[in-house]
């Protein structure tokens, strides 16, 4: 027998020159969040740097942190944006996927 994972739902909030990706599952009132912060320019890019991925322990092995690192990386595709990966987290994700090495600032 197979557990399934509950939908997770990803959203972005820009607050002032920053913002936070929150994740929220389905099944649970707990969320999840990746908040990143203006860096300075690179390569006549702008730079987002990863500064925090916090995922509760009640919501923890579920996938949650991952997802919003993809999720940062799929709009910084989209819209050229370049990542600093500040937050640990972030970072051994890019170590990871070295795929994404154009996008690091």
């Amino acid at each position: 027998m197979s557990e399934q994972t509950p939908k997770l739902t990803i959203t972005h909030h820009v607050a002032g020159q920053g913002g936070r990706y929150v994740a929220v599952l389905a099944d649970s009132g707990e969320e999840g969040y990746l908040e990143w912060e203006p860096g300075e320019e690179h390569d006549g890019k702008e730079v987002r740097i990863a500064a925090h991925t916090i995922v509760p322990r009640a919501i923890g092995g579920r996938g949650v942190a991952a997802a919003l690192v993809d999720r940062l990386v799929e709009d910084a595709q989209r819209q050229g944006f370049l990542i600093r990966p500040d937050c640990s987290y972030v970072a051994r994700k890019f170590e990871d996927n070295p795929d994404w090495a154009p996008l690091k600032a």
